[in-house]
Formats: structure tokens, C-alpha cells, sequence
């Protein structure tokens, strides 16, 4: 009877011992998946930042060629109707 017993407590603290490591991996994998989560946030920002100058370059190049056919007639000569 005292053999059970003394397995059942080596069983117990296999189990432990397994959980304890268990429970290390996933943090130690949690805070992995936090660090690339911070960097994509932080990427994901600047993209945003990026596609803003983009588009404000659009937008000035748009207003340009709008105005474009009416600086050449000024520059050729003629007048506006």
C-alpha cells in the first residue's frame, strides 16, 4: 500500500513539474506574440502616415495637370476664353 502512495506523489509531481513547464513555454510565447503584435501595430502606423504624404502628393500632382492645359495656353500666347 505505502508503494501506491509514494507512486501517486511521484505522479503528482510529474504533473507539476509539467505544468510548471507548460505554463513557462506560454509565456515565454505570449510575450513573443506581444512584441510582434506591438511591432505591426507600430508598422501599421507608419504605413498609414505613408499612404497620407502619398496621397496629399496625389492630390497636389491632380491640381497641377488640372491646371496644366491653361499655364501652356499663357505660356503660348493665347488667351483664356
Amino acid at each position: 500500500m505505502v508503494r501506491k502512495s509514494g507512486n501517486a506523489n511521484n505522479n503528482l509531481q510529474e504533473a507539476m513539474a509539467l505544468l510548471i513547464r507548460n505554463q513557462a513555454a506560454f509565456l515565454s510565447r505570449l510575450t513573443e506574440d506581444h512584441k510582434r503584435l506591438s511591432k505591426n501595430e507600430q508598422d501599421r502606423t507608419d504605413i498609414k502616415g505613408d499612404l497620407a504624404q502619398i496621397k496629399a502628393i496625389l492630390l497636389r500632382h491632380d491640381q497641377v495637370l488640372a491646371d496644366l492645359p491653361e499655364a501652356i495656353r499663357q505660356k503660348v500666347g493665347f488667351k483664356s476664353r
